[in-house]
């Protein structure tokens, strides 16, 4: 089943490629740039060190904006466990700090913190904080009310009851919100660098687009696209492992709201 997965995978990306090269053609190049030039400018900014130096600028923000935005979001949903009048006032606020966009607070966070890595690492954590809110406060919801009783009674210690019951319960949702989250933290990071930088991934597409330069658009696209699986497929790995005791994974759902 592995196997037939893989050969699923290599057979769809050789059929976008395909397509890709088909419009490249057809449109032509100027304004859609085919893979293989994408691929040359690829290999050689790679080789000088320009996508190096401007990826681990993207990197730097969107990681620093991941974590803390993840930590409170996780951490204020195991705190509002025991608080349910609490919680829904919480909620309350979070639905209209979700329901922002959060790009109109970009000018905000740049009068703030300036130009700098700073409003991009706030930008990201934004967006983050509500999505592992929501995602965590789902499985937080989905401990089964019998199971915390039946433990009670046995004597369990609220910490007991966190690290043995709370917490591997909650331990799917929160990876759920957190592959979720990933590609929102490198966008965020990218769209704070097309607003205002002078590096980064989102500084190349912009600087792309203004030079008429297609190729190096879809340079960046690329290497985003790269970011997000790597980051992805590392989520995964970690997710396995740390729920390697379960026969089967449930998965947390994409936060919606309040």
């Amino acid at each position: 089943m592995v196997h037939r997965s893989w050969i699923d995978r290599l057979v769809l990306g050789a059929a976008l490629l395909g397509a890709w090269e088909a419009a490249s053609r057809l449109l032509g190049a100027y304004w859609i740039s085919s893979p293989v030039l994408v691929a040359q400018r690829m290999a050689s900014m790679l080789a000088n060190g320009d996508l190096w130096f401007h990826g681990r600028f993207t990197l730097a923000e969107a990681f620093g904006g991941f974590v803390l935005g993840a930590v409170p979001g996780c951490v204020l949903a195991m705190a509002l466990r025991r608080h349910p009048f609490v919680r829904e006032g919480v909620l309350g606020i979070a639905a209209i700090g979700y329901g922002i966009p959060k790009t109109a607070m970009v000018p905000l966070f740049i009068l703030w913190l300036g130009v700098g890595p700073g409003a991009k690492v706030a930008l990201v954590a934004t967006a983050i904080f509500f999505i592992v809110f929501y995602s965590t406060l789902d499985g937080v919801r989905a401990v089964d009310a019998r199971l915390l009783g039946t433990v009670r009674v046995f004597g369990a210690t609220e910490l007991q009851l966190l690290r043995h019951v709370v917490w591997p319960a909650v331990v799917p949702y929160l990876f759920g919100g957190l592959r979720v989250a990933v590609p929102y933290a490198i966008a965020g990071a990218i769209v704070g660098e097309i607003i205002s930088s002078n590096r980064g991934i989102g500084y190349l597409a912009q600087y792309g687009a203004s030079d008429f330069d297609t190729t190096l658009v879809f340079v960046a696209l690329v290497t985003v696209m790269c970011i997000v699986l790597a980051l992805g497929a590392l989520l995964a790995a970690l997710q396995a492992r740390c729920l390697r005791w379960q026969t089967g994974q449930p998965t947390g759902s994409r936060p919606v709201g309040a």
